[in-house]
Formats: C-alpha cells, structure tokens, sequence
C-alpha cells in the first residue's frame, strides 16, 4: 500500500471508528498514518521489535522443546544473543543445527554468512530494497555505531542523505537499531552486519570506506574508533600516528587492549623496521595492569635489539633515537614502581630524563612524576613533593589532562602525609575537576584521599561516599589491585567505627582473598594490622597477638601500621612498659624522616602507654604536643577512635588549660558518641561475631554447641550421624581455631565470642 489516497481513506476511518470497532494492522513497516497524535491519545497499542524478541526462556523452549534440540543453558543463551531474540534467525540456527555434530562450535561460527540466514536475508531484506539503500546498507556496515553525517562521509553524500537514509531505514524496521533516545546514533542488528559486511568484501574496496570513516571520527575527536577504521584498512602509518595522540583515551575500559591486540597481529618485520612499535607493546602492557608485567621487559628488549639494528655500529644515536632510549627507560622505571624497587626506579628515571628529548614534555611529566614516587617509596617525601610540583607543571605545559591528574593527586597525597588536611582536601577536589566522563585508574586515589579526611573530621557519611566511589572505581579497574585493597581496608575501619565488626572482618577477608589471589604481597601487613584491629575491639587479644607475630616485616611505607598495632596488643595485655619501647623508635624514626602523619600516629598511643603506665603527666605534655600538631588539620577521630583512655586524658588536659576550644569539640563527639551508644537497644546480635584467625564451620558450631551441652564425642557422633574419629577431628580443629586445650575452656572461649 502506497497510495496517499489510501492513507488519508484510513486516516479518516481510524478518526471516526465507532467505539466497538478496532483496526489491527500487521506490517513490517509504520504506515503513513498519525501514529504519534494516536498514541498521544492512548488510542495505539504497540508490539514492536522489541516486544516479539524471544527471551532466554521463550528460546529454550522454543529451541529444545518445538524444535527438538538438546541444548544446555550456555548454548541457549550464546545463541540467544547471537540472534538478538530474532525469532526466525533462530528458527534458521535451528534447521541448521539439527544433526550437527558439535552444537557448541556451529553457534560459535553462526554469523549472517551462514547460507539459511544469508538467503533469508538476501530474499527477504536486502534484495527488496532500491539500489541506493543496498549501496547505503554495504558500505556503512563497516561501522560498530553510525550517524548521519558519519554515513554521509563514508559515501560522499551530502549529510542530509545519510540521515533520512538512517531514518527510511528506521521506519522501514531494516534490522537497524538506534543507540539513543534522539534517534541520532544507530547500529544495524549483529547477523544482519555480518551479511552485509560479507557481501561488501566481496565486491568493493573496503579500506577505503575504513579510511573515511577514520577521518570522520578523528576530525570528531573519537581517536578509539578512528584508530579501530584506520587498523582495519590496514593503514599502519595512520593507526601508529593516531595510537600516539594524546588525545587517544587510554583510560577508557579496554582501548589499551584494543591497541596491544592490534601490535601484536603485525608481523615482526614491521615492528623491527619501527622499534617504537615494539616499545609500544610494553608501554600499553603496563597500562593494562600488573597481571600483565611480565612481558614489559621482554618488549623493551626487542625494542632495545630493533633499535640496534637499525643503528649504524659506532653511530652517536639522533634525537629521535635518544627520545626511544628515554622512553625505554620511563617504562622500566614504572616497571620498577609496580614492584615497589624504588632504586631501579631512581635510577631508569635519572636516565629517562637525560635521554628524552626537552620539547618532550608528555614523557619528561612522567619520568619526573616516577623519580617523585621512587622518591616516596624510599621515605623522602619532601624530594617526592619537589617532583611531583615539576611533574605538573610539565603536565600542564603538555597539555597533559592524565599526567596534571596524577600529579595533582599525589601533591594531594603528600599534603595528607603532612596532616594539611584542609590544603589535600583542595587538591584532590581540585584534581577531580580535570576528570571528565570517564575517570582515569588511578582516580580511586583522589576518591580515597578525601574519604580518609572526611573519616578524620567525623563526616562519616561523606566519607562513605567518597569510599564507596573509590571502591567502585577500583572494582572497574580490577587490575590496579592496591587501589582496591586501599579502598576495602578503609571501609572495614569505617565499619568498624559505626559498630559492625562483622562486616568489617567480611571486608578484610575479602581483601586478604584478593591480595593471596593475585600475589600482591605489598599490602598484607596493612590487612593483617587491621584485622588485629578489630580483634582488639573485640577483647580477642590471644588472636591479635598470634596474628601480628605472623609477619615479621622490615618498617616500610605503608607497613607503618603493623609495628603501631604491635604496641597495641601490648598493652591490651597490660604490659605497656614493652609498647613504650616499640613506640619510642617508631616516634624517633618518624621525626627523623619528616613522616607528619606516622610522627603523630605514635604520639597518640605512646600518651596512652604513658597513663596506663602510671605516667600520667608526661601523657598530658605529649597530648599538649600532639593537639598544637593536629588542630591545623582538624584532627577528631584520631582522638576518638582511642576511647575511654584518651577521653580522660584529654579532660586531664582540659583542667590545665590546655588547648580549650580544641578539646571542647573533642569532647563534644565523645559526648555525642556516648549517648547514641546508651541509646541503641540491648538486643541479642543477628549473627555471632568470630573474631578468629579463621571461623568455625556450620558443623563445628553443631558440634561447639552438643560439647556445651555436656555430650560425650560417642554421644555427638551418635545424634549426628558421625563416626567417632570424625568427631574427634572436628574437635581438634575446633580447639585450635579457639586457641583452647580443653572442652572447658573451649565453652568458655566460645561464650566469650558470643559463639553459644
């Protein structure tokens, strides 16, 4: 039907139906009728595409049941989403299918190409159609996402053809699907491209197409896609010219991979003839993540060999070599930071800056920022800020919004070690507003820096927040796992501090899982620190002694915690003449290296060693000392989070005029915690806590819980069905996860962790 004169003939019908009267119309295409004035109305019902796609379920059916296949739910679904609950094209899979030997592989190789799907599609879509929609549905089938004016310049056509084109296209419901609720951004459906994709190999130059469609998407800054268009021509200069802008989002999920998937498909000559292509490789590898860093250094050897070939023997290298050479070396000294080998990693950034050419400012940014960390690994944070202030100048001067942001964030950092809490709280807000859409991996860092600051100035609800975001990026970015590990160690203390211990310890086993899993030892002591942590809180001291005596480390950044912790344990069990003396060379070590945060952290539990000590005047000058260093950053949970101790030092300090204001609003959180915890109801808890080095099982609780009741090991194997060596095996495992050598003091040991 055709016909303006049927249209209007319906038009008026449908404007005048008597109300008993309904017209159902059946079409591939939307009639020429006033769709949208009807549907306004709620006079139109709709089943569209998106309505008469199968399920999962109606396919399983459909497939194992009408069309009698014996498909497991991973076949069902890879074909479901193969067809896109196109119900003839898994009709056509199915015909196909039938007495296949190998299921699996033919839905794996089930494309458009395939003959069934091919000839109904060749018959049924892309031969009724003119020929200037089939040369419009060819050529733009090389493209993933496609729009007007992109369609247009892929076939020199004015930009006003390629989207009515797009539009006929829509309307006539040609397997095309849009993107966007401003129906601006299309894709053609997946067996559909690949039809078309086939047919256009076969009959026209593709990598011209490709070509213009790089075009386009570079002059629209999509540098990705342009790249992808300029790979697929097999256009090497182009893609190498393009993989090298810095506009290219290497951030973004999966464009490193894209890149380094591509590299690697070159053949060796070509990479030996450009040795930066080589160099390439292992540059995206360390982009990519530490799971992927043991191919960095095998790559720079070849760009190392490469380089030498090319090299005439006894020939002082040029500036363009130079700058290879300087690159080598910034990817050995990030190399070096992935393994915390903050020498090595001085050492390639002292070369890489020699060698990088001066108008270099990209790489210059970030040899100077990894001279700045190698700096921090070994302690001097002052050298390490001095780096990393020239890091973001050179960023800035660059261009460089990545680089500006990693150095912004780590000045923020050193600012935070300094206890200038309000100056990093600046930074770090400061460093989010160079991020766009798409924050960069290392954004958890700036996320994480304000939710420990806001922890510190009693804004837990603000602080959740930014933890939660900083967790959330970093669970994005799996491969960065120290960003992820941070981000769970600081929301298991924030647990820890409105109350559940249980869901802090979850946190801690999940991140103890994740650092075992992917071999990243550097965080253990962390973890360990603050899982004793909470077993303090919970009076468990023989587990927190066991569990800080496991790791014996060197003092290290970012180890600082055990050692602290240590002490600890110590006076918890009452011994604190034997803190002191792990304090003191923590408190001496700290003002020694300028460690303003670690100096003040060993001053707060050596005042609370002192009074419980008996030395309660030289507490009160040290708390004098350490409320004139914290006031200026605003310093509260530091003080609270120690407790009853603290609050009585700190009115000991009140009665002596010291720092009045400052500890009236200490004070002031402490009364505020006092009350709410007076006012939340005495209930038993939901879950028993168990603050054990590892839980007790289901069947072990069985068992703890018959021992309670005074049965003998042949009575328990008796109620549940065991044998009696079994029993006597849960009883030996249960004893040693209770640190008990009896069945007495087994029950007792588990009444005091709430464990009957």
């Amino acid at each position: 039907i055709v016909s303006k004169s049927v249209d209007q003939i319906l038009t008026f019908l449908i404007e005048h139906l008597p109300p008993q009267m309904h017209l159902v119309i059946a079409t591939r295409e939307d009639p020429s009728l006033p769709l949208a004035r009807l549907r306004a109305r709620g006079q139109l019902t709709e089943l569209r595409a998106a309505d008469l796609r199968f399920t999962s379920s109606e396919a399983a059916d459909f497939l194992n049941q009408v069309m009698e296949l014996n498909l497991s739910a991973e076949e069902i679904t890879a074909l479901e989403t193969r067809t896109e609950g196109w119900v003839a094209g898994l009709q056509l899979a199915a015909i196909s299918m039938r007495g296949h030997p190998d299921p699996a592989s033919f839905i794996q190789s089930f494309t458009g190409s395939h003959h069934f799907v091919l000839d109904y599609l060749v018959e049924e879509v892309l031969a009724q159609q003119p020929e200037t929609v089939q040369t419009f549905l060819l050529r733009t089938s090389i493209l993933d996402r496609m729009c007007g004016s992109l369609c247009a310049a892929v076939l020199f056509e004015a930009t006003a053809s390629g989207q009515k084109t797009l539009e006929y296209l829509e309307h006539a419901n040609l397997f095309i699907v849009p993107l966007d609720d401003e129906r601006r951004w299309y894709r053609y459906h997946h067996l559909f491209a690949e039809l078309l994709r086939q047919r256009l190999q076969q009959s026209d130059n593709v990598a011209e197409y490709h070509i213009r469609a790089s075009q386009w998407f570079e002059n629209n800054d999509l540098m990705l896609e342009a790249f992808h268009h300029a790979a697929a021509a097999d256009d090497i200069e182009r893609a190498v010219r393009l993989m090298e802008s810095n506009a290219m989002p290497l951030h973004l999920p999966g464009a490193a991979t894209v890149i380094l998937k591509w590299l690697e498909s070159l053949p060796t000559a070509v990479l030996n003839a450009q040795p930066a292509l080589w160099w390439k490789q292992a540059a995206l590898l360390l982009i990519i993540g530490q799971g992927q860093i043991t191919g960095v250094e095998e790559k720079l050897q070849a760009t190392e060999a490469a380089l030498a070939a090319t090299t005439l023997p006894g020939a002082e290298p040029d500036d363009e070599t130079r700058n290879l050479i300087g690159k080598i070396a910034v990817a050995r000294s990030l190399l070096a930071q992935t393994q915390h080998q903050a020498e090595t990693s001085l050492v390639q950034a002292r070369r890489a800056l020699e060698y990088l050419h001066p108008s270099n400012l990209p790489y210059r940014s970030t040899a100077t920022q990894s001279l700045g960390f190698a700096y921090y690994l070994q302690g001097d944070r002052m050298e390490a800020g001095r780096a990393y202030t020239e890091a973001l100048s050179l960023a800035h001067a660059a261009g460089d919004v990545s680089d500006a942001f990693m150095a912004t964030t780590r000045l923020g950092q050193i600012q935070e070690s300094g206890n200038q809490l309000y100056v990093a709280a600046e930074t770090y807000q400061r460093a989010l507003q160079l991020i766009g859409d798409y924050p960069p991996p290392n954004s958890p860092v700036a996320y994480l820096g304000l939710a420990r600051i806001h922890y510190e100035w009693n804004d837990l609800d603000v602080a959740e927040q930014y933890g939660e975001k900083s967790l959330r990026l970093a669970r994005q970015y799996d491969q960065v796992i120290d960003r992820l590990i941070l981000s769970e160690l600081f929301l298991a203390r924030l647990k820890l501090t409105r109350g559940d211990a249980v869901g802090a310890a979850d946190i801690l086993s999940q991140a103890e899982q994740t650092a075992r899993q992917k071999n990243f030892t550097q965080r253990l002591a962390d973890i360990v620190a603050a899982q004793a942590f909470i077993l303090l809180r919970q009076s468990n001291i023989v587990a927190a002694v066991q569990l800080t005596h496991r790791y014996d480390l060197p003092l290290m950044l970012g180890q600082y915690d055990l050692p602290l912790m240590r002490a600890r344990v110590l006076l918890a069990q009452g011994d604190p003449s034997a803190a002191l003396a792990v304090l003191e060379p923590l408190h001496q070590q700290a003002e020694a290296k300028g460690w303003a945060d670690e100096r003040l952290k060993a001053m707060v539990l050596q005042m609370v060693a002192l009074r419980a000590h008996g030395e309660k005047d030289k507490a009160v000058r040290l708390l004098g000392e350490a409320l004139a260093l914290a006031e200026p950053g605003g310093f509260i949970r530091l003080f609270v989070d120690e407790g009853l101790p603290m609050a009585r030092l700190l009115s000991e300090a009140a009665t002596r005029g010291i720092s009045p204001d400052y500890i009236g609003r200490l004070k002031a959180v402490f009364d505020a915690e006092k009350r709410k915890n007076e006012d939340k109801p005495d209930l038993p808890p939901s879950s028993p806590a168990q603050p054990l080095i590892e839980p007790l099982s289901q069947r072990e609780l069985e068992i703890l819980k018959l021992i309670a009741q005074g049965l003998s090991n042949r009575e328990i194997g008796g109620r549940l069905f065991l044998a009696l060596d079994t029993v006597k095996g849960h009883n030996r495992r249960i004893f040693d996860k209770l640190q008990v050598q009896s069945r007495t003091e087994a029950v007792a040991r588990a009444r005091e962790l709430s464990l009957l």
